[in-house]
């Protein structure tokens, strides 16, 4: 898996590195540079060389990737001007200065006519290594960059993004537009994904620079999504081989929810599905379910009845179940053999007022959106770091928790965490649709009736549940994405 790093992890990676022998500071700075031009050469293959360019430099060493590149670029022939913050103030980055020899002006003298003369203008002003708000005469030059239609490259970070947060750190107001390029170096940092990072990043190329190795071993590092697609693919046997999952109703006419996360949970591949109800819901479901099996569960003592049937692996609990059904279901969750189970929705709600059932621990995925997380963990909510946040939530009820959003994040009760960015490339805006969660509680509980962990269910389902959006495209409903999953499947080559 990619690692999805802090600016810290990065800092520690590049002093491992210097520590080892392997480079010195100036050594990985003109690696960097190098590559920051070269990724502009393979991202925009329409851009004519040699071009026009203006380098924005900060004091840092940000700033000393900024006078490599205007080196290079001055060496490949391209007419360069730099404008400098502040004047170099580590002694790698006043070294690349002195290397540059060219001109460099004040951020004063940055005019409208010199950026609707330029073709490409590079921020090195701060990158992952801002640590307090910038001031609006240095977001202003990017502002004055993209209206002037120059191509903004990003060296690391936006300047103005947290490298780790996402957040705006600017004063006064930022881009409203994202960078159309951010080339950051070795691995991905926090703030290309999360937040309004997630946004104004841009396009995100790693450009390599030597540091493998290095980043092999750092330990507690965010890991990018992925999914098996061997682990996927489903063998011989009858249906019992692939699991039954049971997913829990509520009352009339509000059985929608459930039968959603069922469909979910069948075209995931479960061997088959019951949607448990009351009795004065069945004939509702019934005329709305065909594959889908029914059983009458009224309550919890009905609910710890049917879970004394083993065949039942997964349980599904939450959408549409009501919130005062959902806190009596929860306390009927117990024995020695209960099943897997996904929380979602009312049964998130309801743990406001009734404890995390303890037969649960390591056998549950919680999917909450941004809003039920505050409720469920108001503590938590609050805290800077979201990767940080969902760490914590899921160390305390000792159970993965999925928190949604274009920024996914999946944790591990041990301190694992993944990301799925739906961003970019990747973007799924129309997931942003009525009962497209449920599907996904019923896609994550179809893969736990399959046998999978708790986190690879949850992470794969995150994997599933965009992928089937994107490929249904625009138009999208809930109901549209169990449908889609087969087309997934198909080209993913199963």
């Amino acid at each position: 898996m990619a690692k999805i790093i802090t600016s810290a992890q990065m800092r520690g990676v590049e002093a491992a590195a210097i520590a080892a022998g392997k480079a010195d500071g100036l050594a990985l700075m003109e690696r960097a540079g190098r590559g920051v031009v070269e990724a502009v050469r393979a991202h925009w293959p329409d851009l004519a060389w040699p071009f026009r360019a203006v380098v924005l430099c900060g004091p840092g060493n940000n700033g000393g990737d900024g006078y490599v590149i205007a080196r290079v670029l001055r060496e490949a022939g391209c007419a360069v001007e730099v404008y400098a913050l502040a004047p170099a103030a580590t002694p790698d980055a006043a070294e690349m200065a002195a290397r540059w020899g060219g001109g460099v002006a004040g951020f004063g003298a940055l005019g409208w006519e010199a950026m609707r003369a330029t073709d490409v203008v590079f921020d090195a002003v701060f990158g992952t290594g801002l640590a307090r708000d910038i001031a609006p005469g240095v977001w202003g030059a990017l502002v004055m960059a993209q209206e002037a239609g120059a191509r903004l490259v990003a060296v690391d970070m936006l300047s103005g993004l947290d490298a780790d947060t996402g957040a705006v750190r600017a004063a006064g107001g930022f881009v409203d537009h994202p960078a159309g390029l951010t080339v950051t170096f070795q691995a991905e940092k926090l703030g290309h994904h999360l937040a309004a990072g997630g946004e104004l990043s841009g396009p995100v190329v790693v450009v390599d620079i030597g540091l493998g190795a290095e980043l092999e071993v750092v330990d507690g590092a965010v890991e990018a999504a992925e999914i098996s697609v061997e682990r996927l693919r489903k063998g011989g046997g009858h249906k019992f081989d692939h699991g039954h999952a049971l997913v829990l109703a509520g009352g009339a006419g509000r059985g929608g929810a459930a039968r959603l996360a069922a469909y979910g949970a069948l075209r995931v591949g479960a061997g088959l599905v019951t949607v448990g109800c009351p009795a004065e819901a069945l004939g509702e479901n019934a005329a709305r379910l065909d594959a889908v099996m029914l059983r009458v569960i009224e309550d919890g003592v009905a609910l710890r009845e049917a879970l004394v049937d083993r065949r039942i692996r997964a349980l599904c609990m939450g959408p549409g179940l009501g919130v005062e059904r959902a806190a009596g279901m929860l306390g009927a969750v117990g024995g020695d053999h209960p099943p897997y189970a996904v929380l979602d929705a009312d049964a998130l709600t309801a743990l406001t007022t009734v404890p995390f059932p303890a037969a649960l621990r390591g056998r549950a995925v919680l999917t909450p959106h941004s809003g039920e997380f505050a409720r469920v963990w108001p503590d938590l909510a609050g805290v800077a770091s979201k990767v940080e946040a969902v760490r914590a939530a899921a160390a305390r009820v000792g159970a993965v928790v999925l928190l949604k959003g274009a920024d996914t994040l999946v944790a591990h009760p041990d301190g694992r965490c993944v990301l799925h960015s739906a961003r970019g490339a990747m973007a799924a805006p129309w997931l942003a649709t009525a009962g497209s969660g449920d599907v996904l509680a019923g896609i994550i509980t179809g893969l736990l009736a399959r046998g999978w962990s708790p986190f690879e269910a949850a992470e794969t389902g995150a994997w599933l549940h965009a992928a089937a959006a994107r490929r249904f495209g625009a138009g999208l409903i809930a109901e549209d994405l169990p449908e889609a999953l087969p087309g997934v499947f198909r080209d993913l080559g199963l």
